[in-house]
């Protein structure tokens, strides 16, 4: 296994060309058997892609100047060792951002849940979480702190309000959301803290054996305990019905309390877990308007209207939120009912 890649002869080839031929030689070069071409699996919201048409497994594609693969490998490291189902490493080339993985199927968690089905999925990734909420974050982790919830937030309002919906807040209206913003990050630091996947959700597992297994964690951090459980229930791309939510999280909860997890009473849980919640979702529609605007990704635009009646749901609840549910009733609902 060849620890680097030789770059492309010419400067003037397309980029895309280029690197689709270093794929398809380093493909060949790993692999038992003939790799007559590469054909897209599927990529994912950053600048990695995955390619089936090697024998032996399949290709992550992992740009080093857009998207360097060591922290995937990091972490991917961290989680085996603690017992989490992930992808099992064939062949890696980290300089040339280049991995073959063992292929876990053309299919997600997501794309193969159904109404009768998503509760057996539902239950199997709380324990796949359980098991990597109990692994010691390792030494130089990340934090979930006051910055990076304060950057993420700050998402919302200049790609989603600004960028995307042309809004220009009153200075009432942003002293308003500033305060809302600095209650959600004080939610969230005042959580007990554990290992963060950051984007734990049905689209990210994939049902196999000893799974299900966990993709897309390379961006794992410390923080608020009842992120990932969130991240689940509330998942970014389907929605259940509320009751639903209701009880995974409970028995969540439940189940994290005896693995010996630091996770509150029900009723502090309960208000984690709501709270956390609106910084994602103001978060993540922050970020597919930027997919949409700066990536030419627009496809994720379409979910936004799952993520306001996620915000219905909650910020009746919570009195102190409604200068956040102003802002949305004046300026958001508006746009995406036209």
């Amino acid at each position: 296994m060849p620890d680097t890649m030789t770059p492309a002869s010419t400067t003037d080839a397309d980029p895309d060309t280029a690197r689709a031929a270093e794929r398809l030689a380093w493909a060949r070069r790993v692999s038992s058997g003939p790799v007559d071409a590469l054909q897209r699996a599927s990529a994912d919201a950053g600048f990695r892609s995955y390619w089936r048409g090697a024998p032996d497994g399949i290709v992550m594609d992992s740009p080093p100047a857009l998207e360097d693969v060591r922290p995937w490998l990091a972490m991917h490291a961290v989680l085996d060792a603690g017992g989490v189902r992930v992808p099992r490493i064939l062949a890696r080339d980290a300089a040339a951002g280049f991995l073959l993985l063992e292929d876990l199927g053309p299919s997600t968690c997501l794309q193969v849940a159904d109404d009768g089905n998503v509760d057996a999925l539902m239950d199997a990734a709380i324990a796949q979480l359980l098991r990597l909420q109990a692994i010691a974050c390792p030494p130089g982790l990340p934090a979930y702190d006051d910055a990076l919830l304060r950057r993420e937030l700050g998402l919302f309002r200049e790609w989603f309000l600004q960028r995307h919906l042309g809004v220009a807040l009153d200075a009432g209206e942003d002293a308003a959301l500033a305060g809302i913003e600095s209650r959600l990050v004080d939610a969230a630091l005042a959580q007990p803290q554990v290992l963060v996947h950051r984007d734990f959700m049905l689209r990210n597992l994939m049902p196999v054996e000893g799974g299900p297994a966990v993709l897309d964690f390379q961006d794992a951090v410390r923080g608020p305990i009842a992120y990932d459980v969130l991240s689940l229930c509330r998942d970014a791309f389907a929605s259940w019905p509320e009751e639903r939510v209701t009880r995974w999280r409970r028995d969540y909860r439940a189940r994290a309390a005896a693995a010996g997890l630091p996770v509150p009473d029900a009723a502090r849980f309960e208000r984690d877990f709501d709270l956390i919640g609106v910084q994602r979702h103001l978060k993540v529609l922050g970020i597919f308007a930027r997919l949409h605007h700066r990536d030419g990704k627009p496809r994720y635009l379409a979910d936004a209207p799952r993520f306001l009646g996620y915000l219905d749901t909650v910020l009746p609840r919570h009195p102190e939120l409604a200068p956040l549910r102003a802002v949305i009733d004046r300026h958001v609902r508006p746009a995406l009912a036209g």
